[in-house]
């Protein structure tokens, strides 16, 4: 009884490996793959849009998947799943619907995005013949989080500056540009930056940050917005950073200074910081204190 079913497992193997090798000089139905998109640590959907205007049931069919390496996915041999004959990678991150017959991957990584192949076949008397194929491009995306603003003590001989940081995490691909935007009730001004990038070399996601320093605008109220550009049209938005200025008549002794001082106090769900800053109304040195 062990001697049989190893032989029909061997045989149902070679099989498999007859068909991988004799897939790519058959044409695929439809002339162009469907795109298919899916989040990081997710559940990605690789269609196969089978019709079966025979009806046939599965115990009459051989179906599997298979990646642009030609490593499989997922195999049903008349109605049995055949995991021996799956790659490790994809063991136990696979479940059929064979109501809508698709593949579906769980757990998808950066690593998965490429192109896949389901193949059905007939199993006849006379042998196996392919009915159906069906090629789909799976797209792996990860969600950046939402921009941060870090202001920084000011310990440069020009006190007089605003210095920031602005950093976003874990999302892929990797952004198109990062920047800030300077509001105040008469004008919008755009200070760009170098981003910095890391990619981590296991799960491939992008952490991204600039660095950016303006002088203190002479209006009351201002608002720092970070913005970070995924695509030509496509923006994530900092919660908004607002700084107030509050001009302090200064004693005549005092005029050589210019004291502003940064306070920022803890963050809402609205606001990511409220900066008050207060300066002399005359002289030409300034401090930072946070």
């Amino acid at each position: 009884m062990g001697t049989c079913d190893s032989t029909m497992g061997l045989r149902n193997t070679l099989i498999v490996m007859a068909l991988l090798l004799s897939v790519s000089t058959i044409p695929f139905s439809g002339a162009a793959s469907l795109k298919s998109h899916a989040f990081f640590n997710e559940t990605g959907e690789l269609p196969c849009h089978f019709p079966n205007t025979q009806n046939l049931s599965l115990d009459e069919l051989v179906i599997f998947w298979q990646d642009q390496n030609k490593l499989v996915l997922y195999e049903l041999f008349k109605g049995q799943e055949k995991p021996n004959n799956v790659h490790p990678k994809y063991i136990g991150r696979t479940s059929f619907d064979q109501d809508s017959w698709t593949l579906r991957l769980h757990n998808v990584q950066i690593k998965d995005t490429g192109s896949y192949q389901c193949f059905i076949h007939h199993k006849r008397s006379q042998g196996l013949i392919s009915i159906h194929q069906m090629s789909s491009d799976l797209i792996v995306l990860a969600n950046f989080s939402q921009p941060e603003i870090s202001l920084i003590a000011n310990q440069t001989e020009k006190p007089n500056i605003i210095n920031l940081t602005c950093s976003s995490m874990q999302g892929y691909p990797e952004p198109q540009g990062m920047y800030v935007n300077l509001t105040t009730k008469n004008s919008t001004i755009t200070y760009d930056a170098v981003m910095k990038k890391y990619q981590n070399n296991i799960t491939e996601l992008y952490n991204v940050s600039i660095s950016v320093s303006f002088p203190i605008p002479p209006e009351t109220n201002v608002s720092i917005i970070c913005v970070l550009q995924l695509e030509p049209r496509k923006i994530i938005l900092s919660l908004p950073c607002n700084i107030e200025i509050i001009k302090v008549e200064g004693k005549e002794s005092e005029q050589t200074e210019k004291r502003v001082e940064l306070q920022e106090p803890d963050r809402s769900d609205e606001v990511q910081c409220d900066v008050n800053i207060s300066k002399t109304a005359s002289g030409n040195k300034s401090a930072t204190d946070f």
